[in-house]
Parts: structure tokens; sequence; C-alpha cells
């Protein structure tokens, strides 16, 4: 079996995702796939706050990929993807996830506190962790297209 790199990890969240972002980063700390996990929550940071300055640290890699919760993912997904570069998806169930990261190589998984369980969202980045998008694949060529039109070629 092929060894899957070590990643770090930022996490973030406004007030409304504290307690399921709590229960993520606890499980990336104690996973051997995650080298660092940083938190850039605070108690009074907004959700586009959080969501741009988690994007920001993934397009300049300063981090591999990131979590962000709030009360459903989708405010954080739209905030993150106003970030260059930054592909943010929201998910709630195995499909989604997989397809997120192996389609569209979104390097941001969003989660909304008010619509996942703990239990499930910890079996999410779990499933997230080993996944890979391969740019010869079928949405290699969608994925370009896309990162063209955001550079305006």
């Amino acid at each position: 079996m092929k060894e899957l790199p070590v990643m770090r990890i930022v996490v973030g969240a406004p007030s409304n995702g504290v307690a399921l972002k709590d229960e993520i980063k606890d499980l990336l700390e104690k996973d051997d796939r995650v080298s660092e996990v940083v938190d850039i929550s605070s108690p009074d940071i907004t959700y586009p706050a959080v969501s741009v300055a988690a994007a920001q640290q993934v397009v300049e890699g300063s981090a591999d990929r990131a979590v962000l919760v709030c009360g459903t993912g989708v405010g954080t997904a739209i905030a993150a993807t106003k970030v260059t570069g930054a592909r943010a998806a929201t998910a709630h169930d195995l499909v989604t996830v997989r397809g997120a990261v192996e389609n569209y190589d979104a390097q941001i998984l969003c989660m909304g506190q008010n619509v996942i369980a703990p239990a499930h969202a910890r079996a999410l980045v779990d499933l997230w962790l080993d996944l890979r998008h391969d740019p010869s694949g079928f949405y290699g060529p969608k994925v370009r297209e896309i990162e063209e039109f955001e550079s305006g070629a």
C-alpha cells in the first residue's frame, strides 16, 4: 500500500462551530497522517475572517488542507472560495467528501455544526485524510479549466 504524506492542517470556526471544530481538532491531533494542527479560531472571529485566513494558508502553502466549521458549512465554503486558488466544499456524507477531493481537488472541507453529528463528522474527516486528487484522471481537465478561468487565461 502506498504511504500517504503527512499533512499540516489548519482548522477554524466562528462561535457557532466551535464545539464540532474542537472534536475534529482533537481527532486530527491524534492522527499519524497529520504532522501539525493549527487552530486559527478566536472567540470573536467571524466566519468570513476565519475562512479567508484558512484558505490563504492553504493557497500560500503553510498548510496542506483546512477544515472549517460554521452552522451549516455553507458560509465558510463561500467565504473560503473567494481566495484565488482555494477550493472549498461543504460535505456531510461520504460520497460528497470523496468527490470533493478526488474529483474537484478541494483542499478545504467545510461542515455545519447544526447539520452533522460529531461521530459522523469524525468518520468523514478520517476518510478525507486518505483522499487525493489525480490530475491525470477524468476530472483533471475540468479542474484545470476552472484554474484557467480563475487566472484570467
